[in-house]
């Protein structure tokens, strides 16, 4: 009765340990939550004033396909102010990056053509190329590599079929970053194949403060950029994203965008030229360092427990931490910490098959008093099950 797609897609670990976890809250009892990849912080509130400014307007219809021009504008201007010159024209605003992905996806492949994909990744990657009748190719990713493909990676993953690449930087569940070399050699390889590479961005500006970000367009500037007012700027409820596409790519991208979305939130729209004014900004890296206090908290905590980061993330708000000494697997872990003391972290399983039992993912978008009182409790469970260091 159902599509083969609908049937094959496996349910997020993660949304069933968050429903665990309202239950359990429900029930008055107070969860920690390291599972979940969004901000805890609300909307920045010039954003949130510009949204309620918009409303009063009767800015409420619908807007081009391509966005309205004073945002594409100012994501043009939030580039120039990192040294790129990147042309309005070819900025398209989409209904949040998943937006974004299903409008690459129909742009970029036919039913067959193979996309390669990392492992471990974000998991509706395979999920978008498969809606277009695509076959997602995951490319195993390890810690000796910064959790990130290498030139060979992609050029022996390569086939017949291959059509193109989607890699992300930093990266989730990993936070890790490409190398600005490694980037280049695998763009100048996927050209030489004829194929398109896509580079995720959504992390962009959420970096480490040791870490200098150079956005793929400045190195590559015809590459597809994915990228996203959820994360950085904390508008994940808002649903609203963007890509840069090559100039011959505008055309048909619009006439998709035109088909599938009609036009993104328009609200959303108006809203979020703000996240770029000065007292955005300052709120939006005041919380990027907020977020690096609490890696710094949780990466501590959990090595003093025993626990292995094998790379330390370069950006994003996670940690990918090996559990292996403790010889259970991701999701009885997991599935044990929630029910036994109410600590939600995600299996590595959410994010792919290469080593998944192995790792799990915690997310710090949460307050150091919660970092500090999920550590308490997963110092209390490994006693309990006797694996206390």
């Amino acid at each position: 009765m159902y599509s083969r797609l609908s049937n094959d897609i496996s349910p997020f670990t993660v949304m069933q340990l968050v429903q665990r976890a309202g239950e359990f809250e429900a029930k008055g009892k107070r969860v920690v939550h390291f599972e979940v990849g969004e901000p805890d912080f609300q909307t920045a509130l010039p954003i949130a004033a510009a949204g309620h400014t918009a409303l009063d307007a009767g800015q409420t219809k619908y807007t081009s396909a391509r966005g309205i021009g004073v945002l594409r504008q100012c994501i043009a201007d939030f580039y120039a102010d990192q040294g790129i010159t990147v042309s309005a024209e070819r900025i398209i605003v989409t209904s949040g990056a998943s937006g974004g992905l299903v409008l690459l996806s129909s742009l970029l492949l036919d039913a067959g053509d193979e996309l390669l994909i990392t492992d471990p990744g974000y998991p509706c990657n395979e999920v978008f190329a498969k809606l277009v009748g695509g076959v997602p190719i995951k490319v195993p990713v390890f810690a000796k590599n910064r959790f990130q493909p290498t030139l060979a990676d992609i050029q022996n993953a390569w086939g017949e079929k291959t059509r193109g690449v989607l890699l992300a930087s930093p990266a989730n569940p990993t936070g890790t970053m490409l190398a600005e070399d490694e980037l280049i050699a695998i763009q100048h390889f996927v050209e030489g194949q004829g194929g398109f590479f896509i580079l995720d961005e959504i992390y962009q500006n959420l970096t480490r403060d040791h870490v200098s970000y150079t956005t793929g367009l400045s190195l590559c500037p015809d590459i597809f950029v994915l990228n996203s007012f959820s994360k950085f700027f904390g508008m994940t409820g808002w649903r609203l994203g963007w890509v840069v596409v090559p100039e011959l790519a505008v055309g048909p991208m619009t006439k998709l965008a035109q088909n599938l979305f009609i036009s993104p939130s328009t609200v959303a729209q108006y809203a979020a030229v703000a996240a770029f004014t000065d007292a955005a900004m300052s709120i939006h890296n005041q919380r990027k360092k907020t977020f690096e206090a609490r890696a710094k908290i949780l990466a501590h905590g959990l090595v003093a427990l025993g626990f292995n980061i094998p790379v330390m993330p370069d950006g994003a708000f996670y940690l990918y931490v090996d559990i292996s000494h403790t010889n259970m697997d991701s999701a009885d872990f997991c599935w044990r910490l929630i029910e036994e003391y109410q600590v939600a972290v995600t299996p590595g399983y959410d994010f792919g098959d290469s080593n998944a039992g192995r790792y799990v993912r915690f997310a710090y978008t949460t307050s150091d008093e919660s970092i500090k009182l999920g550590l308490e409790r997963l110092s209390c469970a490994l006693e309990d099950w006797g694996l206390k260091v």
